[in-house]
């Protein structure tokens, strides 16, 4: 238990140094910067790899499966690659979002902020909750299989056209009940005071409305990674830490890609093998249980070739374009 608080007490020095500390004032965020904390993060998520190691060879934690300190940094590595290659996707419904809502550059970090704290709060719940249903129930990990393949044939048949439609979240129709919603923006505020028929009453910003829609998104993007990451090891604290890393670094991530997504127009197509191989494996995990390294460089594969490819087009693309 003493493990986990620690590790919670560690996000959340993280968050606070993030906003009170390096983003205390509202401005647009450099690519360069953002390169900076990108490397920050996965620093920090591959640094802590290390104590992943110690903490199962030693012994300071629950190990249910009875994995090895080798096994344990596998299967974490593994998992914080799926988590990481999966929010790409949520990224660029992210980028739609602050498009739709007009929502200013120096305003976009603040939402992004809180938005991951949500994001790390929910998917908490979603990892507990998961964990509970897999030791109670062995046969849901077969349902989180099926859940996969599914998710793989929607993001195929997709084709990649995101519907951002805020008319019909449900909780945006019940804050419009309750609170009337203002049309522009008041700094990086998220409520406003407003003088009503001699009283004040409270309203929400548009930047607020922004952010229920980027927590609601990722609530449903969720759907599809905690089973990837439940499919790789039903151990809850390398699947809770991996996940959290994976989270923590998709804000600096989001202002390094934003303006590149078109030139990656091909790494959705790696996202669905992705999907489709952790689906495939669940399900076949009682007739050929596959070796976890294995796993990770198949994973490790399927995005450098999407990478690769999108880059080599993007290219050609632009070749033809100087040509023409």
């Amino acid at each position: 238990m003493a493990i986990w608080i620690g590790f919670i007490a560690l996000i959340f020095a993280f968050l606070a140094l993030d906003l009170g500390v390096f983003h205390k004032k509202a401005q647009a965020e450099s690519t360069s910067k953002a390169l900076l904390w990108t490397g920050f993060w996965i620093s920090m998520a591959l640094l802590f790899s290390v104590f992943v190691y110690f903490a199962y060879t030693n012994g300071w934690v629950a190990n249910p499966e009875g994995l090895s300190g080798q096994e344990a940094v596998i299967l974490y590595i593994t998992g914080f690659l799926v988590e990481k290659s999966l929010s790409l996707d949520n990224i660029f419904v992210i980028a739609l979002i602050f498009t739709y809502f007009m929502v200013p550059k120096q305003y976009q970090h603040r939402v992004l902020f809180w938005g991951i704290v949500g994001a790390l709060f929910f998917r908490g719940i979603m990892i507990g909750v998961g964990a509970v249903l897999i030791q109670r129930f062995e046969w849901m990990i077969y349902v989180f299989g099926a859940l996969l393949m599914y998710s793989a044939y929607k993001m195929w048949r997709s084709g990649g056209d995101e519907d951002i439609n805020p008319n019909k979240n449900p909780l945006l129709r019940l804050l419009g009940r309750y609170y009337p919603v203002l049309k522009q923006f008041k700094g990086e505020r998220f409520f406003v005071r407003l003088p009503t028929k001699g009283r004040k009453v409270w309203a929400v910003t548009p930047l607020f409305v922004a952010l229920i829609v980027v927590e609601t998104t990722d609530i449903v993007f969720a759907v599809d990674s905690i089973p990837a990451i439940f499919a790789i090891t039903k151990d809850p604290f390398i699947v809770f830490t991996s996940n959290i890393f994976a989270i923590l670094g998709l804000r600096s991530l989001y202002f390094v890609l934003a303006s590149l997504l078109e030139k990656f127009r091909y790494l959705k197509y790696s996202l669905i093998f992705i999907l489709f191989f952790v689906g495939v494996k669940i399900l076949l995990s009682d007739v050929y249980h596959l070796p976890p390294l294995i796993s990770l460089g198949v994973i490790f594969a399927a995005l450098t070739a999407g990478v690769a490819v999108s880059l080599i087009n993007a290219k050609r693309a632009e070749s033809r374009e100087e040509e023409g």
